[in-house]
């Protein structure tokens, strides 16, 4: 079974729903963000989820938050220590569940490339740019650029679709010198994890980052970080230049979207064959990162 809507009962007050996430406020200053199982894909969320995955997510984020050196949103703690009303959802919250800081969010999906494929791949062939900025002539499919690149999006309101803007344009919406620390930090924090991951086995070749502001102005890492749902997660072994690659994230299911005619459609049931194999692949990515085993 999967959990693709939580429902606490008015407890404690909801925020918003993500594409992902459930988001309840348990104080002034604290929220609680609840990873379901729900999956999107050309921002469009599947009318299924696929079992488990919210538990992946989280305690593969908790890993990174853990191992990157900059500072987060997550309070660490009980849960039901904490907030002991929240006891009788334990079955929608156990495992998928974290307590963390309420920030002033950046406006901003923070992505860094490392390698080229999907829309820059498609923009590139097109253009010879990856989000407007003009990069080095010759290169091939899923080819490593020479240095990762800042290749910033909106952040849509859930329906609509983000958009790629140039660092120009990002600069514009949060101001040139925020847009100049996010990019520093963001490719920063890329390398050290693309670094880490290729000693797994796992190549990063992009990632999605989110942001946020403290009461002192300070960059604070939010949301979900290197997970599938946020990044393109490669076989080291499998990697072919001048091709698409093996992936650990959901570009299984995407690809099953565009073969079946099925992409940007809304209300679009997955078989059990992609949720099934979709879980496997994120199981098998928690399982290589953290050198941990999967129990549910």
């Amino acid at each position: 079974m999967s959990l693709t809507q939580t429902d606490l009962k008015g407890v404690v007050p909801l925020v918003s729903r993500g594409k992902v996430r459930d988001i309840y406020e348990l104080d002034p200053e604290t929220l609680l963000f609840v990873a379901t199982d729900r999956i999107s894909a050309y921002d469009v969320i599947m009318s299924n989820g696929i079992p488990s995955k919210g538990k992946i997510l989280t305690k593969l984020s908790e890993f990174w938050f853990d191992f990157l050196p900059v500072p987060n949103h997550l309070i660490k703690g009980d849960l039901f220590e904490k907030y002991p009303q929240l006891a009788p959802f334990r079955s929608q919250l156990e495992g998928r569940a974290l307590i963390v800081r309420k920030l002033k969010l950046i406006p901003l999906e923070v992505i860094v490339r490392g390698y080229i494929t999907g829309s820059a791949w498609k923009e590139y062939k097109k253009l010879g740019t990856v989000h407007g900025i003009k990069v080095e002539s010759g290169l091939v499919e899923s080819q490593e650029f020479k240095e990762p690149i800042f290749t910033p999006s909106t952040k849509a309101e859930q329906g609509e679709h983000d958009e790629n803007i140039s660092p120009e344009q990002a600069a514009q919406i949060v101001g040139q010198e925020l847009c100049g620390k996010l990019e520093k930090l963001a490719v920063e924090l890329y390398v050290k994890a693309k670094e880490y991951a290729k000693t797994k086995g796992i190549i990063i070749a992009d990632t999605k980052f989110e942001f946020g502001l403290d009461e002192n102005d300070e960059i604070v890492l939010v949301d979900e970080v290197l997970t599938p749902d946020s990044s393109r997660f490669w076989s080291k072994e499998n990697y072919k230049l001048g091709e698409g690659q093996d992936s650990y994230d959901k570009q299984f299911l995407r690809d099953w979207l565009t073969s079946n005619g099925l992409n940007g459609k809304d209300g679009v049931a997955m078989s059990d064959e992609v949720a099934k194999k979709s879980k496997e692949k994120y199981v098998e990515a928690y399982k290589q990162l953290t050198g941990n085993k999967w129990q549910e």
